[in-house]
């Protein structure tokens, strides 16, 4: 399955919407998207969101759609 997190650079600052990012990884669950951004990232999780069906396709025709891998 794909994920799209959006997430902040570090966890050292308050959120803020004009400074999230997003990025897309494929993996089993939602606990392992978890797992691969505590283990892999110093980010600040702040949503992740299973993409499908139209959604997906949607996604996969912005230019930005890249998987990230670790």
């Amino acid at each position: 399955m794909i994920y799209k997190v959006y997430y902040q650079e570090t966890k050292e600052r308050n959120p803020k919407r004009e400074q999230t990012q997003s990025l897309y990884i494929e993996a089993e669950s939602e606990e392992a998207v978890h797992t691969l951004m505590r283990e892999n990232t110093p980010h600040n999780v702040e949503y992740i969101q299973l993409l499908e069906g139209n959604h997906l396709d949607y996604e996969k025709e912005n230019a930005d759609f890249k998987l990230t891998e670790f």
